[in-house]
């Protein structure tokens, strides 16, 4: 009888609370989800990247990467509006290891898969701690709400290597 009275008591408060709430609520939802798709020999890590949605990494091969998101709603938030996928790119290779005195980008090449814009390049610096040339393929995908950062690298000498695997990573995200 008592857990009876006690169940009837809290379904009572809990009921009349919303009569006297001063503002009505509205609910957001936050986050969503991302996929991607690694190579076998890569697993997810943390430490490359603590600003990424998800860091890769396989250090026997000396392959690594991560993801950043860039939320459309949030950038508009921010009044930082982009008219289109290059406008992003361009925006981000600007400033792209620009503190790197020996580095260079090819042209982005830019395609379209379903409603997912792709666009991709090459770039390279030397980089003084390793003493050796470091290569990204610099990924940016577009969807409906994010904008996303795809960057994979490794050693210069293993970019033949490994290249198409990060292709494959940068085309198989989707949210």
């Amino acid at each position: 009888m008592k857990r009876i009275i006690a169940i009837l008591s809290l379904i009572l408060v809990l009921t009349t609370s919303n009569f006297f709430a001063q503002t009505n609520l509205k609910e957001y939802k936050v986050g969503h989800v991302v996929s991607v798709s690694l190579p076998d020999y890569m697993s997810r890590t943390v430490d490359v990247n603590n600003s990424s949605i998800i860091q890769y990494k396989s250090t026997v091969k000396d392959v690594y990467g991560f993801i950043i998101e860039d939320n459309k709603e949030e950038l508009a938030l921010a009044e930082i509006n982009y008219s289109s996928i290059n406008e992003f790119c361009e925006d981000f290779a600007k400033d792209f290891l620009k503190d790197e005195k020996k580095r260079t980008f090819t042209y982005p090449e830019y395609q379209k898969k379903g409603d997912i814009n792709f666009a991709e390049y090459d770039a390279t610096y030397y980089d003084k701690e390793a003493k050796a040339e470091i290569y990204y393929l610099v990924g940016i995908v577009e969807t409906k709400t994010s904008y996303y950062k795809v960057l994979s690298y490794t050693s210069k000498e293993n970019k033949d290597k490994f290249k198409a695997d990060f292709q494959s990573i940068l085309y198989s995200l989707k949210d």
